[in-house]
């Protein structure tokens, strides 16, 4: 079986998050939208279970399986929706429908993930200048702990989104040798990977913020975004690179 309930497996910083998460005050996630997940130490990982709601999550809505397998769908393609709703599958439960976006993240390097649907954030990915919208920062801490996020356009939730969002992140791994700490999803919601929980809630608390200042900024006149070249140099210094492990502690 690919997926089991296990809960004395689940972690429970992992079910803290994503109470803090899915925390209504946030404006992160509504009923049983976003996601949580961490990789264990043995090709496994635990991911939340579809249908459940982050602000009440317990052990018992959190689902283990098994990387590799997912890994290979991802990579061999022709895989088909009814197919992975099956490989899903835990019984009773079943893992979320995105869980596909999770293993991108976690084979790419990630050991947390959360995909969350912030308001301010997803009304600047459902328009039509989305992506030019967040091609540079506007400020230098967006620089410092978003870096450069990949942008994914919409695709339907389920094996079309894994396999688009596979595709973007191989895309940057290639190109630069590190996994983004965003990926951001056109008219759906953000992905934040990280090394630790504080490090993944830093980085779509960063996004929110992110979003606001476009929003402000859209209001009173054109955005200025910051030069690409100084945006990379300034992430790449060693004092911004020391705050951001610290915030990520």
């Amino acid at each position: 079986m690919t997926f089991a309930l296990l809960p004395s497996e689940v972690p429970a910083e992992l079910v803290a998050l994503t109470r803090r998460i899915g925390d209504p005050a946030a404006d992160l996630v509504v009923l049983a939208e976003g996601n949580t997940s961490l990789r264990l130490g043995d090709d496994r990982f635990v991911v939340k279970a579809s249908g459940s709601r982050m602000d009440l999550a317990e052990a018992g809505d959190f689902v283990v399986g098994e990387l590799p397998e997912l890994v290979d769908v991802l990579e061999r393609g022709g895989t088909d929706q009814e197919t992975l709703s099956r490989l899903l599958s835990a019984g009773d439960s079943r893992a979320s429908i995105e869980t596909l976006v999770h293993v991108v993240a976690l084979a790419a390097g990630a050991t947390w993930v959360a995909h969350t649907h912030p308001t301010a954030v997803v009304g600047l990915l459902a328009v039509r200048e989305a992506q030019e919208l967040w091609e540079a920062p506007l400020f230098p801490d967006e620089a410092v702990v978003l870096g450069e996020p990949v942008w994914v356009p919409y695709a339907a939730p389920g094996i079309a989104l894994g396999t688009a969002v596979h595709a973007a992140v191989r895309e940057r791994l290639d190109r630069d040798g590190v996994a983004p700490r965003l990926v951001l999803l056109g008219n759906h919601g953000i992905v934040a990977l990280g090394a630790t929980a504080t490090e993944v809630e830093t980085i779509t608390t960063m996004a929110v913020k992110a979003a606001r200042v476009r929003s402000v900024g859209l209001g009173a006149g054109t955005l200025a975004p910051l030069d690409a070249a100084h945006a990379r140099d300034l992430a790449a210094r060693p004092d911004e690179a020391a705050r951001r492990t610290r915030l990520g502690a």
